[in-house]
């Protein structure tokens, strides 16, 4: 296969972030059809990115692609995505997977019966300043990591599906923390325990939390912690990590693309820069990558069910007014076990 032909399905804020990114991958994706339930806006993306196809039902232009991104309210995630599986397409699901633990087995189980690519769109994971950090990490460069702290800060009072908890598939932590509590297991491993505090006061338009704090304790005793709300009119720390190291401190100001190394009585030091933005191409190159070679995604199907397990968890716990038990929730332990999500592995 030379060049994927790729159909977007959804066509509204997230799939205008996308097309930025096509541009850079002429020569392995090509954007053959639209799809969106306002035929205008499948139109003008079609027209933008030169699609000869597109249409107000996804059905339609299955047939002019090999695989589709999948750009659509979290409710929506499993019926499509299932539907494209079943039609021989590979599958990029924008996160998070689906809104329960059976709809992303029966997902995973229907691409790896079919031998398709599924992939989950963290693109976070696939950036230069947090794969750079994770090199870090694992080549502990400046000692070992024992704290690793995310904030997200902003204000995000959108799309009217994304207010509703049944179609959110929970709140801010489940919408958007999905990729922190993705990237804690990443750099920090296999987690022990957890907890979760949200809260819905300053963001009244949310069901469910519109402000989520998470602090997770891993295995070797490092401490991962993430802090994210829509309700921010006001920021300084914006997209930003600090890294903890027995050595040093790296900083991410996400927001600005730069990296700072921190050390006491020395000055903040510049180690890296990056254009800062969604960058989704790193992300859609990868997932033509796996495509072509037939490589799994690092972004796949069971470490992306895993990390949601933890925000299930986690959840539960707090409406019980306990420490949530994360153990089995690693990204790389076993995963296909139904109801994980509910009972640690013992």
């Amino acid at each position: 296969m030379d060049t994927i032909k790729l159909a977007i399905i959804g066509c509204g804020g997230m799939g205008n972030a996308h097309q930025a990114s096509f541009s850079e991958l002429q020569n392995d994706i090509t954007v053959t059809a639209t799809c969106d339930i306002e035929i205008e806006k499948a139109r003008a993306m079609a027209e933008l990115l030169g699609a000869g196809h597109y249409s107000d039902d996804y059905r339609k232009i299955l047939d002019y692609c090999d695989a589709v991104l999948l750009v659509l309210p979290h409710h929506l995630h499993f019926e499509v995505g299932m539907e494209c599986l079943r039609a021989g397409k590979h599958v990029l699901m924008e996160k998070p997977m689906c809104n329960t633990e059976s709809q992303c087995l029966d997902l995973i189980h229907l691409a790896q019966a079919k031998q398709l690519t599924l992939m989950t769109a963290y693109p976070v994971r696939y950036l230069p300043l947090y794969r750079q950090l994770k090199d870090i990490i694992d080549k502990k460069t400046y000692g070992d990591v024992f704290q690793v702290s995310i904030w997200t800060e902003q204000y995000t009072m959108t799309n009217i599906w994304s207010k509703s908890a049944e179609k959110l598939g929970g709140g801010q932590l489940f919408s958007h923390g999905c990729h922190y509590i993705d990237c804690l297991l990443w750099y920090l491993g296999n987690p022990v325990r957890g907890f979760h505090l949200g809260t819905n006061y300053g963001t009244p338009w949310m069901e469910k939390e519109g402000t989520s704090n998470v602090t997770m304790e891993f295995e070797n005793g490092a401490l991962g912690y993430h802090f994210g709300t829509w309700g921010a009119k006001g920021s300084k720390l914006n997209y930003s990590v600090h890294a903890h190291f027995t050595e040093a401190m790296v900083e991410l100001n996400v927001s600005d693309g730069l990296m700072y190394l921190h050390k006491f009585g020395d000055e903040p030091q510049l180690i890296a820069s990056y254009v800062p933005g969604k960058n989704t191409q790193f992300e859609i190159g990868h997932f033509a990558h796996c495509i072509k070679t037939g490589e799994t995604p690092e972004t796949n199907g069971p470490e992306s069910l895993q990390g949601l397990r933890n925000i299930w968890r986690m959840y539960k716990a707090e409406q019980e007014g306990v420490i949530a038990d994360l153990r089995g929730l690693g990204l790389k332990q076993e995963w296909d076990i139904p109801d994980l999500a509910k009972l640690p592995r013992r």
